[in-house]
């Protein structure tokens, strides 16, 4: 297994705003120790832009899929790219 850090850029649609979601996603991501950003979109998704090692990213990528609810997340659309480094810290962003 790698340490080397990736980037994973996932939307998230379904019941996603006002439900706790971007607070679900910053908790688990702060427990992984990834970085990046998480927000919502004005479309009614959620937008997240984390790094870290790959294998965290994809622990990440599950609780997305899972939520933090029942019935909350109808869809993942993850890309995976190559981290930048340019986060110290993973926080949530205003509404895109």
């Amino acid at each position: 297994m790698t340490s080397e850090l990736s980037r994973l850029h996932a939307r998230v649609e379904g019941r996603v705003q006002g439900v706790g979601f971007r607070y679900f996603v910053l908790e688990n991501a702060n427990r992984l120790g990834s970085t990046g950003w998480v927000r919502n979109r004005r479309d009614g998704s959620v937008e997240v832009l984390a790094e870290g090692p790959r294998a965290d990213l994809e622990t990440l990528l599950a609780a997305l899929q899972r939520g933090p609810h029942p019935h909350t997340t109808r869809s993942v659309q993850p890309q995976w790219e190559q981290a930048s480094g340019e986060f110290t810290r993973f926080r949530i962003r205003l509404t895109a």
